[in-house]
């Protein structure tokens, strides 16, 4: 498939597009992260657009560009979230019958935002787990139906309406040299259209893309050079969790990345909660991809002038356990065994006293005693203060004979046990 160039002008041509649409996010420095990382760390907050996310910019561009025969067929999209935002507002400005297709796993707090943007021009369809899954179903029911089918991310006017993220972003930096901007990748429509306009308005600046760990697609494409398929992806990050990246975006990622980085999920989950109790900012996993990365950069950006994409706010309360717990696991502060205690009085004093050091704290214990056996497993997880009291604590258990399996190394007895 031959992709269509975007263009600067075309980005501009957007912008005055969504001129009474949208809003023109902050480009904020903060604080906190340029004493961290010794640089003027600016932070455009894409999370506080209308929809939350940057993803009207494309889906409205788009669509304001159909003509009256188009817009009469109606439109489909396919999204795990925020896209499908951008679509059901864009729908309801333009007053166009519009068909979501969203994964069954997409958090209620999306689904629910979906209804109230697209009032009645929209109806959702929850298909599949995740988003690739989600745009099959989609586009069968385009050819079925007869529909006009709005990508998230490939196509020339979806490309130039998230370019002008950065065409806000030059406005307001003023005569500052950016140096490294850090772009949150899934499909890389917002990536593409960072490209496309600092290529011809800042061309110095150092483009650097940003994936989650669990969904390389454009890495993995842009190793290939060609559009590839994942067989199968961590949806956590499920603003960012793509099988398949852009037949558009590849080309113009491929030439005009800098560099590409994946970051681990339960590394953006640290992140997601530093930047709440830091800032009191709230932003979804894909929406902090950018900050996250910035540990892998520290020695580059030191003394720089560095922008970082906010790209979406979109998150749900309900997952804010599971993103502290992802947190505890990577930073090394929490762990899940199953222990095989023997039965008999005193087994747990002497594992509680002798074992357990100071500062270790037991989150969870699930055992049931059998008294036709002479041991028993249980199922513990145990909290700590500090990644080094790990070691110490397994040279405990090797010293008191205690049987151990870490589930942590096992990604599919945690996932089944936890």
């Amino acid at each position: 498939m031959k992709a269509t160039p975007s263009t600067a002008q075309g980005i501009l041509k957007a912008k005055k597009v969504l001129e009474n649409v949208i809003e023109t996010t902050p480009l904020k420095l903060n604080e906190q992260l340029s004493d961290e990382f010794g640089a003027k760390i600016f932070l455009k907050r894409e999370d506080l657009q209308v929809v939350r996310s940057y993803k009207i910019r494309g889906a409205y561009n788009f669509m304001s560009q159909l003509n009256a025969a188009q817009k009469k067929q109606g439109v489909v999209c396919s999204s795990a979230g925020n896209h499908a935002q951008g679509f059901a507002m864009s729908c309801s400005l333009l007053k166009i019958k519009g068909t979501v297709f969203m994964p069954v796993t997409t958090p209620k707090q999306k689904v629910s935002a979906v209804e109230r943007l697209g009032k009645k021009y929209v109806e959702i369809i929850l298909s599949g787990d995740t988003y690739d899954d989600a745009k099959n179903a989609a586009l069968k029911f385009v050819q079925k139906e007869n529909k006009i089918f709005v990508s998230p991310f490939d196509h020339k006017l979806i490309i130039e309406g998230q370019g002008t993220v950065a065409a806000e972003i030059l406005e307001q930096i003023g005569k500052k040299k950016i140096d490294y901007i850090f772009v949150p990748i899934g499909g890389g429509g917002l990536a593409a259209g960072v490209i496309t306009y600092f290529k011809e308005f800042s061309p110095t600046t150092k483009i650097i893309g940003v994936e989650p760990q669990g969904a390389p697609a454009m890495m993995e494409s842009m190793k290939k050079n060609k559009v590839i398929t994942l067989d199968k992806i961590d949806s956590f990050v499920d603003g960012a969790a793509v099988k398949q990246v852009g037949y558009h975006t590849l080309p113009i990622c491929k030439k005009g990345l800098e560099d590409i980085l994946l970051v681990p999920e339960g590394k953006i989950c640290t992140k997601i909660l530093q930047l709440y109790n830091n800032d009191a900012i709230v932003v979804e996993p894909a929406g902090v991809l950018s900050i996250a990365a910035l540990d892998f950069y520290k020695e580059q950006i030191k003394g720089k002038t560095v922008v970082c994409i906010v790209s979406g706010g979109n998150n749900d309360i309900e997952r804010m356990p599971d993103i502290k717990e992802r947190s505890l696991i990577y930073e090394g502060l929490k762990h899940y065994f199953i222990i095989k205690f023997p039965q008999r009085s005193g087994a747990l004093r002497m594992f509680v006293n002798k074992v357990l050091g100071e500062n270790d704290d037991i989150t969870l214990f699930e055992y049931t005693k059998k008294n036709s056996k002479e041991s028993g497993p249980a199922l513990v997880g145990i909290e700590q203060k500090n990644r080094a009291d790990y070691d110490a604590l397994l040279a405990r258990m090797k010293k008191y004979k205690v049987d151990y399996i870490p589930i942590q190394e096992n990604p599919m007895l945690f996932n089944f046990l936890i």
